[in-house]
């Protein structure tokens, strides 16, 4: 195993994948974010749903938004839908997954 730069514990199970960042050459970069595992259903894919709050000048308070993310998942990191995960940005992995799960919270 390879360390990842940041400060996780490296999961149990050993995959061959080469878009992992413990055992395969997947470089992270960027921000780290957090949130909820949505849905499962594509193969190596996670949804995962940020909230957060936004800031409207006009009326002088906050707004709850909420944004839905395409990550990957590889497949030493066992999740299921409700999970609180940290991820991290990387390469373009597909047309939509840009991040990366490196943690499960």
């Amino acid at each position: 195993m390879r360390s990842i730069g940041i400060e996780v514990e490296f999961p149990k199970e050993k995959c061959e994948s080469k878009d992992c960042p413990f055992h395969g050459n997947l470089k992270i970069r960027g921000k780290l974010l957090k949130g909820r595992v949505v849905s499962l259903d594509p193969e190596n894919t996670a949804i995962i749903e940020r909230r957060y709050l936004k800031f409207v000048k006009k009326y002088e308070r906050y707004e709850r938004r909420k944004k839905k993310i395409s990550v990957h998942k590889p497949k030493c990191i066992k999740l299921k839908e409700g999970d609180e995960v940290i991820v991290a940005e990387c390469r373009p992995i597909s047309k939509t997954k840009r991040h990366v799960v490196i943690k499960k919270v």
